[in-house]
């Protein structure tokens, strides 16, 4: 066996292709590179007529980049023929089966530079691991994230949850809808406004998924969020997120506490978070600083009272009792008198449905925030992405639950010929 057929296997080569030639070439840097030169066999049935007159027209010189072997960089060459339609007459491009069409790379090194990708390797680290631009790498990766994308059945979408993200620290924002039974990223779209919300919708309709299906949106307080939910998704019940609300009345506990740092410095020095963080999540010394502050500072104390009495709201299953006892602690937040208190009791009745939605649906952005971990972490390891395609991009990768196509290294190439326009 020459090594010529070794290459063949090599490659998973078929009937009419085969290995003509292989030849190492000195490249710029003074290192090696194999070349390794296809061609193909002229009397290949699919290459003639009913008569034995050959079906070529031209041919047209390619080359593309492959994985190594060993310690060089592989290319493949083939002079790839272009033949006549038998019945239509039109001249078409035969497609060779290492490679899909347009692209300057086979399809092994393709899935390879998908599964470092995959591995959590940033797409410019791939791009210097593989010696090619890091651009280069991008375009590929977009290409098979469209397709896939394009694939992937959104069509039958009952339960949403939407937030934002950033693809900066506090820069260029995207907000993303999240299927709440799949736990995945259905459509990402540049932006927090409502528009974005009339684009998640036209977006589900273009999946044929039918907009009266979605029967619960989950979002947080903003009101373009509010706006675009209520008048795209009309249908849906609304549902604000348990882990923003909760954030809102942190912060009103905050509020409290700075008010009382003014006159209590040395007492509240150092003590912001004992007042926000779970009981469990403090040190034994925390909370006995915590107990003992809230017993010295009746602003404080009350505060903490009202802020731990919420919780139990989330844990009321029946709609009557919950809303009874919402009415209840609003009452008791206004005659604290405490502002910061009585400002998030008026947020919570001026949103009362959305809140108390919570008691039927009991679903929240739990799942999104997941998810969003998961983008920050991926966000940390590029430096954040300045191309807003490619974070998006990236975002459908991580989180999309995608099917990809792209072969895997134990899958034979089958070779018979194709042909494209």
């Amino acid at each position: 066996m020459n090594s010529e057929q070794i290459f063949k296997m090599a490659l998973g080569l078929e009937a009419p292709w085969e290995v003509k030639s292989l030849s190492f070439e000195i490249n710029k840097t003074g290192s090696k590179d194999l070349h390794i030169y296809i061609g193909y066999v002229k009397d290949f049935a699919q290459f003639r007529d009913e008569n034995g007159k050959s079906l070529i027209y031209d041919h047209n010189e390619r080359t593309w980049r492959h994985l190594n072997f060993f310690q060089y960089n592989c290319y493949l060459h083939c002079d790839v023929p272009r033949v006549k339609d038998r019945e239509s007459g039109k001249v078409l491009q035969v497609e060779v089966p290492w490679a899909r069409s347009g692209s300057g790379f086979t399809l092994l090194f393709e899935a390879f530079s998908m599964l470092l990708i995959e591995c959590e390797m940033p797409v410019n680290s791939v791009g210097k691991v593989l010696g090619v631009y890091a651009q280069r790498i991008w375009t590929i990766f977009h290409f098979w994230i469209a397709m896939s994308y394009r694939e992937a059945d959104h069509s039958n979408i009952t339960s949403m949850a939407i937030d934002e993200t950033s693809s900066k620290r506090g820069h260029n924002y995207v907000t993303l809808a999240v299927d709440m039974v799949e736990s995945r990223v259905i459509h990402a779209v540049e932006g927090k406004g409502a528009e974005t919300i009339t684009e998640i919708a036209n977006y589900l309709k273009s999946k044929d998924c039918q907009i009266s299906d979605v029967k619960s949106v989950c979002i947080d307080l903003s009101p373009s969020f509010i706006s675009g939910v209520s008048k795209e998704f009309e249908d849906a019940t609304l549902v604000f997120d348990r882990f923003h609300v909760k954030q809102l009345l942190n912060r009103a506990m905050d509020e409290v506490r700075k008010t009382d740092y003014k006159t209590h410095k040395e007492e509240l020095k150092g003590c912001k978070y004992i007042f926000l963080k779970n009981d469990e999540n403090l040190s034994k010394h925390q909370r006995y600083m915590k107990n003992e502050l809230i017993t010295l500072l009746p602003n404080i104390g009350e505060a903490y009272r009202l802020k731990e009495l919420f919780d139990s709201f989330w844990h009321f299953t029946d709609e009557q009792e919950a809303k009874g006892f919402l009415w209840y602690w609003c009452d008791l937040a206004r005659e604290s008198k405490l502002q910061p208190m009585i400002k998030f009791a008026n947020t919570v009745t001026s949103h009362w449905t959305g809140i108390t939605n919570y008691t039927m649906l009991k679903i929240s952005n739990g799942v999104i925030e997941g998810i969003n971990s998961k983008i920050q972490l991926a966000k940390r390891r590029a430096r954040g992405y300045r191309n807003m395609t490619n974070y998006i991009n990236m975002i459908y990768f991580i989180a999309g639950k995608l099917k990809f196509k792209y072969p895997n290294f134990l899958l034979s190439v089958k070779s018979s010929p194709s042909y494209s326009t």
